[in-house]
């Protein structure tokens, strides 16, 4: 085989994950977003990576949004919101991050493989996202990918759906967005 296939079977792998996720628990996250007063994300390994460039996103919309862990980030308050991307849901620093949170009375909405999982429980909200876990050894979703590609896949391009979804309601464009664009570059 060579790469172009192996980039086709992403794709397909890709497109049959779109149909496994509920509209609805999508819409649900948008509108809290859209009520609350700071946004929050957080992940670990490359699902991190997502959540970063979904919280840069997010800044480019106007929407105050900050990475858990950076130096320049704020408190976390009862109006805020705190989205965790988790393929396993289970990921000790995360699911303390979920704890403190509700402990504050803010929100949590968890994007992750397993709604049953430590966080998915801890969550207002939660978002199940198709993929393999990464010992695929385990569930039945099967994937030609390593570990939790697909899952990080999926996740880097639902958050870019939310902040489409996102726009639209709110009437913005990529010109209005690109006026927020770093300019120190």
């Amino acid at each position: 085989m060579n790469t172009i296939h192996y980039l086709e079977e992403i794709i397909k792998e890709l497109s049959y994950s779109v149909d496994l996720i509920v509209d609805e628990e999508a819409e649900k996250l948008v509108n809290e977003i859209l009520t609350s007063k700071k946004v929050f994300v957080a992940g670990a390994g490359r699902s991190g990576f997502m959540a970063k460039s979904f919280a840069m996103r997010m800044m480019h919309m106007g929407i105050d949004s900050y990475v858990t862990g950076e130096t320049v980030t704020p408190n976390f308050e009862k109006d805020d919101i705190l989205i965790i991307g988790s393929g396993s849901g289970e990921t000790k620093s995360l699911v303390s991050l979920a704890e403190k949170a509700k402990s504050i009375g803010g929100k949590v909405a968890a994007v992750t493989l397993s709604s049953e999982s430590t966080i998915g429980k801890l969550a207002d909200l939660t978002i199940k996202l198709p993929g393999s876990p990464k010992d695929q050894s385990e569930g039945d979703y099967k994937t030609i990918q390593p570990m939790g590609s697909l899952f990080e896949q999926t996740l880097l391009l639902f958050y870019d759906a939310i902040i489409l979804r996102f726009m639209e309601k709110k009437g913005i464009d990529t010109t209005k967005m690109y006026g927020r664009h770093s300019n120190l570059e």
